[in-house]
């Protein structure tokens, strides 16, 4: 069984050929399919949730919220098949892999992206609350996702472009071990990613200090609206958080190499642990942020829950009752 794989290529070149045993490798994809299992369950209870109430549609955040929960479902649903892959078949075809790769690098560029517009959002909510209603429109929202998108697909569809010009059509008919610079393989490109990775993550973080700042200097002056500031305040640092367990995607190669240097031969059980801690765990945020914290959005999850155990029950009872009623009937 091979080791697994890091979906956007941020991994090193050398890829060891080191197998895990049977056992190791059923535990590890286990453990992987269980939390896609989980949490698809919970974004789909989500989104669900958000397309049975003409309330969210209305609100900018919470179109913004689903949106970040669709895409985090996709990057999470393309990296999990992407690792499960790369245990059944180690190599797969150019082609495929191509598409995984620019899937998974569109959809994890877009969540820091989409952080920053809910963090701008949430500040002009609580700094210019009279204006809110006036700039933050459904229709400006439907926008600046477009927007997001394509500020997250513009950069690295070049990498497609670049490698059509470069690489014969016989290449993309070869199998390859799924990594972003195995079927990127112009150098130039890495160094164009590592550029576009400094402006995306600086500019995200600093529009999150910014709104951050401005929504505590606006609590401190605005007594009656300290509880809507500090919800808002508390969303940004989670917002944060969440960044910066983005951000360890790209600093988590140099971490790699340090752990195999100080622990050598442990080397399929880093690249898993990494696996888990960087394309994961940040998953289990978005539902927190606002599924969880949110009052408005928890209270009719709450209700979609409940609708929906019983209905189960329901489904379960009910054909008991029918021919409870049936037999009744017959004696009668």
């Amino acid at each position: 069984m091979s080791s697994p794989v890091a979906p956007e290529g941020n991994v090193t070149s050398q890829v060891m050929l080191v197998r895990d045993t049977f056992t190791t490798a059923f535990v590890k994809n286990f453990i992987v399919v269980l939390v896609w299992l989980v949490l698809s369950y919970i974004n789909g209870s989500l989104v669900a949730t958000f397309f049975r109430h003409q309330t969210f549609y209305e609100d900018p955040r919470y179109i913004l919220f689903i949106h970040m929960v669709i895409n985090d479902g996709i990057q999470l649903t393309v990296t999990i098949t992407l690792f499960v892959l790369s245990y059944i078949f180690y190599k797969i075809n150019v082609s495929f892999c191509c598409f995984f790769i620019l899937v998974a690098v569109f959809t994890t560029r877009n969540t820091p992206v989409n952080l920053a517009s809910m963090a701008i959002e949430r500040y002009i909510a609580i700094c210019e609350p009279l204006r809110h209603p006036q700039i933050c429109t459904v229709r400006r929202t439907y926008i600046i996702i477009g927007l997001i998108w394509f500020i997250c697909v513009a950069p690295d569809i070049t990498d497609l472009f670049v490698t059509l010009a470069t690489e014969s059509m016989s290449f993309f008919h070869e199998s390859v071990f799924c990594l972003r610079q195995n079927v990127f393989k112009d150098p130039i490109l890495k160094y164009k990613r590592q550029a576009f990775d400094i402006i995306y993550f600086s500019c995200v973080f600093l529009t999150l200090v910014f709104t951050y700042l401005r929504i505590l200097f606006a609590a401190r002056a605005l007594s009656t609206e300290k509880m809507s500031a500090q919800r808002a305040r508390n969303t940004i640092l989670l917002h944060g958080v969440q960044l910066a367990m983005c951000m360890l995607s790209y600093i988590s190669p140099s971490v790699e190499i340090i752990l195999r240097l100080i622990f050598p031969g442990r080397i399929l059980e880093i690249r898993f642990a990494n696996y888990l801690i960087v394309y994961i765990l940040p998953r289990f945020l978005s539902p927190i942020i606002y599924g969880v914290r949110d009052k408005k959005f928890r209270k009719y999850l709450k209700m979609y829950l409940l609708s929906k155990r019983c209905r189960i029950k329901l489904q379960t009872v009910a054909p008991v009752d029918r021919d409870e009623m049936n037999r009744v009937r017959g004696i009668k």
